[in-house]
């Protein structure tokens, strides 16, 4: 049976007299991909950020893995991420004094833990870049260098991995490659996946694609084509407020 990777319940999360979230449940089974998609403020990252444990909701519940975040103490919560969720975004975020392998290993160097070569070795092979491992980011194009950022995400072997427009810095071919990239990993090895996007074409990788608007949870749609979920995305953004 699938559990779920994630579960946000009448999860509300608001900023001064601006809501963000209003009272959003939805459940992210393991190995899916789900896009989430909406007009300009409707909540899209902020419902990433909750749902990665980055920002605590005013109220209702967050569980990644089984465990629920709202009672955690912020060093709890940071293992947590740590160990559990990966974050890919749309700048690289690279140290560009550091080669590809460096920088994939940081976040295993940043919690004090031992650094496996195989491992290292092993999630830029996941990402096709084995034999750019001793290239520094300048030497490397952009979207080897979102390869990068990915394997970097994926050295932890993370329960979760959360994009934020993760192609949006990139040329539409390039992009198609990190997508197919990400969604390989969900077929081939029950990665589960979670990516903000305002790009239908990226969308249509995803299983599902979650609709948000004023902050809350409007439609989803299934096995749909980049046309289709253009056209969707077209209707909610004509809609009156």
């Amino acid at each position: 049976m699938t559990h779920d990777a994630v579960r946000l319940d009448a999860v509300t999360r608001t900023y001064g007299a601006v809501t963000a979230l209003d009272g959003v449940s939805l459940a992210l089974p393991a190995g899916s991909f789900t896009a989430v998609m909406g007009p300009s403020g409707s909540g899209k990252s902020t419902l990433l950020q909750c749902a990665a444990g980055l920002d605590r909701p005013d109220s209702g519940t967050v569980t990644v893995g089984g465990t629920e975040l709202t009672g955690l103490s912020e060093r709890r919560l940071t293992l947590l991420r740590r160990e559990r969720v990966g974050f890919v975004f749309q700048a690289f975020n690279l140290l560009p004094s550091l080669t590809a392998e460096q920088n994939v290993a940081l976040p295993l160097r940043l919690a004090g833990r031992r650094v496996p070569k195989a491992r290292v070795r092993e999630a830029l092979e996941q990402v096709g870049l084995a034999d750019r491992s001793r290239h520094r980011p300048g030497e490397l194009s952009g979207g080897q260098q979102q390869r990068v950022a990915l394997a970097r995400a994926l050295v932890t072997r993370p329960a979760v991995l959360f994009g934020d427009e993760p192609t949006g810095a990139l040329d539409t071919r390039t992009g198609r490659e990190v997508l197919g990239l990400l969604r390989g990993m969900v077929d081939r090895e029950g990665q589960t996946v979670v990516m903000v996007t305002h790009d239908p074409v990226a969308a249509a990788y995803a299983d599902r694609v979650v609709f948000l608007v004023d902050g809350r949870v409007g439609t989803e749609l299934t096995g749909v084509d980049a046309a289709t979920v253009a056209a969707h995305m077209t209707r909610l953004e004509a809609a009156p407020c």
